[in-house]
């Protein structure tokens, strides 16, 4: 059973319950279900073009193979496309390496992660964005899964995730979490596509949060229409897993569960996504 189809059950049985009301008007709750079912048949769109919207800071040495990936998967699937590079004011080799490789660079001097991504894709041309993470690489499959996807209606989604190399810690925990993310129909960071129109229309990423601005954009874009995720893979790096301890990330997530949103809403304790990067161990 289709999502769709699980709505339109759920307003029949909604209708059934109420047939003794005296009351002919649709109710609140009746409205919101047919405008979801609505909303989980809007008809695809065309794909004239795909901009590939690259947030960096200080990624000279990742950037050059993820920008090789997008390159080699976008001219396999025979799309037209653009990457963006959007530079949340870096100070390594960042932007050359962006322009060496052809990209287009968006300098952003915020140092805050959904103002870099609104950034880049103000400045990106396509009708398709898909927000790839400086460390991520994808494959040929999954963009042509993305478009796709984007064809038959959905105006947003994700992908499933996997890592280069994690910790021992990580090796069951990582999956769990993975599979969380992905049954709460929720795409990861690393790898996020929607429609421009949709995008434009949910108001793009909420620049009040410092993190956890993909669950938010997720969520909006789910209300906005079908929100689809892939179960092609993208590769991504591990170093943060390999950089941190297993300590470090139980005392990450207890402050997000004990101060929740205000949390994310400040910088202030946010030194896994803005503090100074930490050497690989395993590079």
């Amino acid at each position: 059973m289709t999502h769709s189809d699980r709505l339109l059950y759920a307003y029949n049985h909604y209708r059934q319950y109420h047939r003794f009301s005296r009351c002919n008007s649709p109710r609140p709750a009746e409205q919101c279900i047919v405008q979801q079912i609505e909303r989980m048949n809007t008809p695809g769109v065309k794909v004239n073009m795909v901009s590939f919207v690259v947030p960096a800071w200080n990624e000279e040495l990742v950037l050059g193979p993820t920008l090789d990936s997008l390159h080699a998967a976008a001219r396999a699937v025979g799309v037209d496309y653009e990457i963006v590079v959007a530079d949340d004011a870096s100070d390594d080799r960042t932007a050359e390496i962006a322009r060496a490789r052809g990209a287009r660079v968006e300098t952003n001097l915020r140092r805050q992660i959904a103002g870099t991504r609104n950034a880049g894709a103000r400045a990106a041309q396509g009708d398709l964005l898909i927000f790839v993470d400086a460390d991520t690489q994808v494959s040929a499959a999954l963009v042509r899964a993305t478009v796709d996807a984007v064809r038959s209606g959905a105006v947003g989604g994700g992908c499933a995730v996997e890592f280069d190399r994690v910790p021992r810690y990580a090796r069951w925990s990582v999956p769990a979490f993975s599979l969380l993310y992905r049954k709460a129909g929720l795409a990861a960071g690393c790898y996020l596509y929607c429609t421009r129109e949709a995008f434009e229309k949910v108001g793009g990423f909420d620049e009040r949060f410092f993190a956890g601005e993909e669950c938010a954009l997720s969520a909006k874009l789910r209300w906005h229409g079908r929100f689809v995720v892939l179960p092609e893979t993208v590769l991504t790096s591990g170093r943060k897993l390999r950089t941190y301890s297993l300590r470090e990330y139980v005392m990450l997530f207890f402050n997000i569960s004990v101060r929740g949103l205000p949390f994310k809403r400040e910088n202030r304790g946010m030194e896994f996504w803005y503090g100074a990067r930490r050497p690989d161990p395993s590079p």
